[in-house]
């Protein structure tokens, strides 16, 4: 089974699905289609993608009506994730209102990441800590969208709420911190509940659609994790089979969806 956790959905209907006052950026929606989820449906058919987690956008900020809108038509195949802001006094009533709204709602959202203080400071932001901690009450996972810079600070965390699984969206943005910060990241993989996702390639390799320039350092980052804690994203799953090449199909068979069947829907 192939499994994606990764696709953003935007509309070009933005009456109807508007884009946060707080957003931290305002993409161009005209290109998009009103309806986005048919196309990432043609997508998962035509890439053999049995089921997806929607990574709900930056751009929507704290509301969630696009995404709730594609776990209605899709409850079967689709999980999605959420994303609010830490420093609403607000945040954790609204998250828990979300999970209960919709179940299928598996995770939330951090971003940190040098250059930018949208979101957060610290991890150690009392706004952060209470949506990490409603979160794991909620038996969500927790999506991290970091740069190396912040993976020291996110032990504390982990450490604290050894049961929550946490992933680590795009190798932690390796080109966004340095050599030794990037230690940290790979320093994350000592812990159980930690994954990390294949995925952002194209942040820093041009050579579309399998980036085999950038293989070298994901196998590296593979390596640390293992096949029980790596799961991917974004692109092709054949991603998978040439970035990890040297690992049994069936370790790469975890990669591309049993990783996340488990930990998702539960299914062994």
């Amino acid at each position: 089974m192939i499994i994606e956790w990764n696709v953003h959905l935007f509309s070009s209907d933005t009456d109807r699905y508007p884009f946060h006052p707080s957003a931290s950026y305002v993409p161009d929606a005209s290109h998009w289609a009103a309806d986005p989820l048919t196309d990432y449906l043609a997508h998962m058919d035509a890439h053999g993608i049995d089921r997806a987690v929607i990574v709900h956008p930056e751009p929507y900020g704290d509301d969630h009506r696009l995404v709730l809108a594609a776990l209605q038509r899709e409850p079967n195949r689709l999980r999605g994730t959420s994303l609010f802001y830490p420093r609403d006094a607000d945040a954790v009533a609204k998250l828990r209102d979300l999970v209960a709204q919709e179940p299928r709602i598996v995770s939330t959202r951090f971003h940190a990441h040098r250059g930018t203080d949208h979101y957060l400071d610290t991890f150690a932001d009392p706004g952060v800590i209470a949506l990490w901690e409603a979160a794991a009450d909620l038996g969500l996972i927790l999506e991290l969208h970091i740069g190396p810079d912040f993976a020291r600070q996110c032990e504390d965390l982990i450490r604290a709420h050894p049961q929550t699984p946490v992933l680590i969206d795009h190798l932690a943005e390796p080109k966004m911190g340095n050599a030794v910060e990037y230690a940290d990241v790979l320093d994350l993989a000592h812990y159980d509940n930690v994954y990390m996702k294949l995925s952002g390639i194209n942040h820093f390799a041009a050579d579309a659609p399998t980036y085999e320039s950038a293989r070298s350092f994901t196998r590296r980052v593979a390596c640390a994790y293992g096949p029980a804690h790596m799961v991917w994203g974004s692109g092709t799953p054949r991603i998978v089979d040439v970035h990890l090449a040297n690992w049994s199909e069936a370790d790469r068979e975890r990669v591309k969806g049993g990783n996340l069947r488990e930990l998702v829907w539960g299914e062994k």
